[in-house]
């Protein structure tokens, strides 16, 4: 069984190239998930496009529930996620990789813990798996210029934001902004499993911009990045060592 995962992202439907052992839809009380297990280099690893396959889901609407449930039940322990955002600042540049370790919910209308009938209380003062972070910011980044810590701003959509908004975001703090990295790493960690976001810069957000946004430009932008984000990542997956040496798994405590 493998115990990694990726998480695809908007333009990140599959893993090319690499052999695909098997596609399992694996059933949880939140929903059923399609996930893929593919090999390469002689380790296997889950893959779920958390907007389901052909990008059919919207960002508010994605099952993150069911999702994270589904790969907890096939025995994953470690998650790499990947996450198309904006960028709220001039310096951090469209084509650059973001590991992020902090972030800013501003969701408002989707299911975020598995805990709706217990008073049970999760530690998220490191959200993201500080080990993974490590090693994850040590690995070749096959040409892109990677920020080894930023703050993601996370957004309901599906709707982009407003310049007045992304003026706001910047000022607490926020260096990216995405609809879709919360609360998946708060679920994955309510269950004890570490999860690594890379967020993918994909364009300069409201505001900062000189020109609208659209989603076509985002999906352009991760089809260019693509092969080479796709192989960054792979080469992540097999630098996590094989022993988890970090607090992720640190039980919920109930209040």
């Amino acid at each position: 069984m493998p115990t990694l995962a990726v998480i695809g992202g908007t333009g990140i439907y599959e893993m090319a190239g690499i052999s695909l052992i098997e596609k399992r839809l694996i059933a949880t009380r939140y929903g059923e998930v399609k996930v893929s297990i593919y090999a390469t280099g002689g380790e296997e690893f889950a893959f779920l496009p958390r907007h389901g396959e052909g990008h059919t889901c919207p960002p508010h609407k994605v099952n993150y529930r069911a999702n994270i449930m589904a790969l907890k039940g096939l025995g994953v322990e470690r998650i790499i996620a990947v996450c198309s955002v904006g960028s709220l600042k001039r310096e951090i540049m469209p084509g650059d990789l973001v590991l992020v370790d902090q972030f800013l919910d501003f969701t408002k209308s989707r299911p975020s813990t598995f805990f709706d009938d217990e008073a049970i209380h999760v530690d998220t003062t490191e959200p993201y798996c500080a080990e993974m972070r490590a090693v994850m910011g040590e690995v070749p980044t096959r040409g892109f210029r990677l920020h080894k810590k930023g703050t993601y701003v996370c957004v309901e959509g599906p709707r982009f934001e407003t310049a007045a908004e992304i003026k706001m975001y910047a000022a607490l703090g926020g260096d990216v902004v995405g609809m879709t990295g919360v609360p998946e790493c708060v679920l994955a960690r309510e269950v004890g499993m570490c999860y690594a976001c890379v967020a993918v810069v994909t364009n300069y957000a409201a505001g900062i911009s000189d020109k609208p946004l659209s989603h076509e430009e985002v999906i352009a932008e991760m089809k260019r990045m693509g092969a080479s984000l796709q192989a960054y990542v792979v080469d992540c997956l097999m630098r996590v060592p094989p022993k988890v040496g970090c607090s992720c798994k640190k039980p919920a405590k109930p209040s």
